[in-house]
């Protein structure tokens, strides 16, 4: 009589203990992994800086401020310079040091800290609402916006005192209430500002006269040069440079900013 052969376990149990293993390791994976992954939430929120368009209920958001040194003749010759060698240099102001004032009202603007020398320096502003690199100055202008009548406010003994040390002077121009200015004018209303009388008198005297076809680089001329060394983008703003007789301001002061073809734009030195 035949004696019935045993079935082989080997196999089998190898088979079992495998497939148990992986079940195993694919339950510790399951658990181990978080079940979503969470999007980054910002810590808390920091509100955008808008400027007031006329005539609109849109706002144009700000991106940058730039701003173009000693840009009339004049104005170079009594800083220091030779306008007749010099290439145009720019600066940035942080786009909170924004201050919006209202057409027709006359803005409190509060004298800041660490000055005894603080300057007025009226300027067009102009308002890019697209961009891009190595602009070709004569496609420039179809970048701008809008324009507005602004003010460089300057703490000047710090950024003289900086200047003369070599170190660099942002603190002399970058800081709260630094940049103010008037409402947005779109340039398809305006036009282009290639020339007209810019005026800025204190408690009723003129202290800076002049026109803007005597800006040593246009406005056109400005984007070209900016895009050389920065990507302009739209929400960009550009202070187009001051004429001569910047000059201090004091508490109490009231400064009444005029450009030809724009509406009047007052402060008030608190």
């Amino acid at each position: 009589m035949k004696t019935p052969t045993k079935t082989p376990t080997t196999d089998l149990d190898r088979r079992t203990m495998l497939a148990t293993g992986a079940l195993a390791l694919a339950g510790a994976a399951a658990q181990s992994a978080p079940a979503h992954a969470e999007a980054p939430k910002a810590m808390f929120a920091v509100p955008a800086v808008t400027i007031p368009i006329v005539g609109a209920t849109e706002v144009f958001q700000v991106r940058r401020i730039y701003c173009i040194g000693r840009n009339y003749a004049a104005h170079a010759i009594e800083r220091g310079s030779d306008p007749s060698r010099e290439p145009p240099f720019f600066f940035q102001k942080p786009t909170d040091a924004i201050q919006n004032v209202a057409i027709g009202t006359v803005a409190d603007h509060p004298y800041p800290s660490l000055t005894k020398n603080y300057h007025h320096e009226v300027e067009l502003v102009a308002a890019l609402r697209s961009g891009g690199t190595n602009i070709p100055a004569d496609k420039a202008l179809d970048h701008v916006y809008g324009y507005a009548l602004g003010l460089d406010m300057t703490r000047r003994d710090l950024q003289n005192g900086m200047a003369a040390e070599k170190k660099p002077w942002e603190i002399g121009k970058s800081f709260d209430h630094a940049a103010v200015l008037g409402p947005i004018h779109p340039a398809d209303k305006t036009g282009h500002f290639t020339h007209g009388a810019i005026s800025l008198a204190v408690n009723g005297t003129v202290r800076q006269s002049s026109d803007l076809k005597n800006m040593i680089w246009s406005v056109a001329e400005q984007i070209a040069k900016l895009s050389e060394a920065f990507e302009l983008k739209a929400g960009d703003i550009i202070y187009s440079g001051t004429p001569e007789n910047v000059g201090p301001v004091v508490k109490g002061d009231v400064l009444l900013c005029k450009l030809e073809g724009l509406p009047d734009m007052s402060i008030k030195i608190v």
